[in-house]
């Protein structure tokens, strides 16, 4: 491990979906306040979009928290492989409700039913979350659009988020992308949300003076094109590197040499 040689306490670049780790740049803040916008407002459907590794699933995560500590009701799932009856399980689960793993839909559909109606009564407001929307399985969603568009009525207080990659969702079909009514959108970031991003993550890791000089900040963002979960990647292996060569620095060269020997992003 490299932590000794940079004087760290722990991993700066964490990959796991740890709320912990998040950096809120401009692009997530601004994803955070239009989430949160949709529930205000009762919206029931939006579309969270943006390139594979650009943070969709850990903003997730975050604004759950958040919904959580507002006291809302908050499911969060990823749709990725899974059937229309474990997506129904998993969000009952997370409403509160102990089901049998293989209750039929029809018993899932109508405990989940009467728990949103429990909200609506309550005046709380229920949230669903489903990542890897735009990989969903036909059947799940046409499930998924069963969901949003479960009771119309004024008095509501459901809203879905749909996140996935930005030109994948039309995987979803036209009936349920004309019910969304916000898009948002999670942009890659610029270079200096990189360099922030690089100093705030090391100095949290116990790192108070610069590792990356400014020529390795500029190639780092250059090859990972600003995609968050890239930037990390390739910082972590160029600590490696750095500690392994004995380095006090790490610049441009170590983050070109990493980069072209392991192969690690693809551009």
């Amino acid at each position: 491990m490299y932590h000794a040689h940079w004087g760290l306490v722990k991993s700066p670049f964490r990959s796991c979906l740890d709320p912990h780790s998040f950096y809120e740049s401009p692009t997530h803040e601004e994803a955070l306040a239009r989430l949160h916008f949709l529930v205000e407002q009762r919206r029931r459907l939006g579309l969270l979009m943006g390139p594979s590794g650009s943070g969709k699933s850990l903003l997730l995560e975050v604004f759950a928290g958040q919904l959580r500590r507002y006291g809302c009701a908050a499911a969060n799932a990823s749709l990725l492989g899974i059937g229309p009856a474990e997506m129904l399980g998993l969000l009952a689960a997370d409403f509160g409700l102990n089901l049998h793993p293989a209750a039929p839909i029809s018993r899932l559909w109508r405990a989940l039913a009467d728990r949103l109606a429990e909200f609506r009564y309550q005046q709380t407001a229920a949230i669903v979350l489903l990542d890897n929307a735009d990989r969903a399985e036909r059947e799940t969603i046409r499930q998924v659009a069963r969901l949003v568009q479960h009771d119309p009525s004024p008095e509501s207080r459901l809203t879905v988020v749909l996140a996935g990659r930005r030109g994948q969702m039309s995987h979803l079909g036209k009936p349920l992308l004309e019910l969304a009514e916000l898009r948002i959108d999670v942009e890659p970031w610029e270079v200096a949300d990189t360099a922030s991003f690089l100093k705030s993550s090391l100095a949290q890791a116990g790192c108070q003076s610069p590792i990356f000089d400014e020529p390795a900040v500029a190639r780092l963002h250059a090859l990972t094109h600003g995609i968050p979960r890239e930037v990390s990647h390739l910082a972590d292996l160029a600590l490696l590197a750095g500690a392994g060569a004995e380095l006090e620095r790490i610049d441009a060269d170590v983050v070109e040499s990493v980069y072209r020997e392991l192969g690690v992003v693809e551009v």
